[in-house]
């Protein structure tokens, strides 16, 4: 890997006779050969004498891949110290709590990412149908609630991992992009984020901040885990069988409680019901949390230079590294049948309460629970077999799936004002006479700031959250409008 503030340098390789294709882009290889020299264009202007130099391929081997049984790097004795690991009682916990110990908290956004760092298990069918087995989690929320540690942490776990911001990458960036090559004018593929962590994570911060356009480029590589490419006369297909973990802010910048699941989460639903977990975390003020997370904070500070020399190597990343890679190829998982009934009642249960919710509210849920959610709760289910090394997902990992399925995605979808939506008898009424004083206060066409009308209103005796809330209906009603950075209201017609 280069180091952090290189360049990555580029070199001509000369492959022939056996060796040819037989390496798919975003490989990583060992490359042993002959250097030497050629002149490269007759026509080219300046010096004579440059030669350009290459590489003359003589052998060929392939960098660890993660998912082939093939390369066995695990000395004896890590293998009985990792089977003896998994089978202690308190494993699963063990793992999640070496997950960021640095951050305080978010317990289950840890087990989330321990499971995305192991993987569920990819099946490849009789007709040729390939399922994926790589998880996807969405962290969307308010600033410093350490979504970005968390890529971070991800990023230096996981055996193979890139990190991209959202502003920064394009869809070429992502994907893979044509180059055409100066001497000889022809064009040639270079792999993006997404192919080059082909088996391993690809973390995406700022997620919301992408342009649509480049964030359309990921779905096929997030669902079918290939990337197609139709460009300037070459048609191919790479593979990119990535995981992708992605942080997002809401587009106010907070999560605001009293708008709509909809406007909080500002993505397509295309792309949401491609993430197997969506986590909604906020900062909540709560006197005595605060004092946990200062006194955590503090204290990491104060032992930063002082870490424990005596800490064994049991709790060092590289031992989370080897224990994850050892996983990842020495155990595929499948649902036990008892463990598959189970799940099947509980996602006929939850598709039927969404129908009733949608019923009730009148709209689509903004996070669909469609065959996808489905194939998400069982790939969580072998992810938590996996990390025990055990061969087959049992009921209590698919207990804990829904689990986990319901404490994210399920609670992202039912967030926001459609909760409150049933309000009691008095509540409606005062918010149908703050609705009358502000239609009083303004005439068709006229606009005040927002601040003076709840500052009017409330000096009236009127409390301001309800004050908000008629706003809020009447905003959905399209009666007024905001303007500049929602400062300002504008009663229309």
């Amino acid at each position: 890997d280069v180091p952090t503030g290189e360049l990555p340098r580029h070199m001509l390789l000369s492959v022939d006779r056996q060796l040819v294709q037989t390496i798919v882009p975003g490989t990583r290889l060992t490359v042993m050969g002959i250097y030497s020299i050629f002149q490269s264009s007759a026509n080219q202007k300046g010096a004579v004498a440059v030669r350009q130099p290459y590489i003359r391929v003589v052998g060929i081997e392939q960098v660890h891949d993660w998912d082939s049984d093939g390369i066995s790097s695990f000395t004896r004795d890590e293998e009985v110290e990792f089977k003896e690991f998994a089978q202690k009682p308190d494993a699963h916990a063990k793992l999640c709590s070496m997950i960021a110990p640095s951050i305080f908290g978010h317990d289950d956004v840890k087990k989330a990412i321990a499971c995305l760092l192991f993987g569920g298990s990819r099946k490849k069918l009789p007709d040729g149908v390939r399922l994926r087995g790589d998880i996807n989690v969405l962290l969307l929320g308010d600033p410093s609630t350490a979504k970005s540690q968390f890529l971070k942490f991800v990023e230096k776990t996981a055996p193979v991992a890139v990190y991209t911001s959202g502003k920064g990458s394009s869809a070429a960036g992502l994907t893979a992009s044509v180059i055409r090559d100066n001497s000889t004018r022809e064009f040639y593929l270079e792999g993006g984020a997404m192919v080059l962590a082909d088996g391993g994570v690809v973390c995406i911060d700022e997620f919301d901040k992408m342009r649509a356009e480049d964030r359309v480029a990921i779905h096929e590589a997030m669902e079918q885990q290939t990337i197609s490419i139709a460009k300037a006369g070459i048609t191919t297909v790479l593979n990119s069988r990535t995981s992708v973990l992605a942080a997002a802010n809401p587009p106010s910048g907070r999560y605001d409680d009293l708008k709509s699941a909809q406007d909080n989460i500002d993505l397509q639903t295309t792309i949401l019901s491609r993430f197997d977990l969506i986590f909604i975390v906020k900062d909540i003020r709560m006197y005595s949390q605060d004092k946990l997370i200062a006194s955590h904070i503090i204290k990491v500070h104060a032992s930063a230079g002082a870490i424990s020399k005596e800490s064994d190597a049991m709790e060092g990343e590289n031992w989370l590294k080897r224990y994850i890679e050892y996983c990842r190829v020495h155990c595929k998982p499948r649902l036990s049948d008892s463990a598959a009934s189970m799940l099947q009642s509980n996602y006929v249960r939850i598709r039927q309460q969404m129908r009733q919710q949608a019923n009730e509210s009148g709209e689509a849920a903004v996070i669909p629970i469609t065959v996808r959610q489905l194939e998400a709760i069982i790939r969580l289910s072998e992810s938590l077999a996996k990390m025990r090394l055990s061969p087959v997902a049992t009921e209590e990992h698919v207990t804990e799936a829904l689990r986990l399925f319901h404490v994210s995605t399920m609670d992202a979808a039912r967030s926001g004002i459609n909760e409150q939506m049933n309000l009691t008898a008095e509540m409606r009424n005062e918010i149908k006479q703050a609705e009358t004083q502000i239609k009083r206060r303004m005439g068709i066409g006229s606009h005040i700031s927002e601040r003076r009308l709840i500052d009017e209103l409330t000096k009236m005796g009127m409390n301001e959250s309800i004050v908000r809330r008629a706003l809020l209906i009447m905003h959905q009603r399209d009666e007024v409008e905001y303007k500049r950075e929602r400062r300002v209201i504008v009663r229309k017609a």
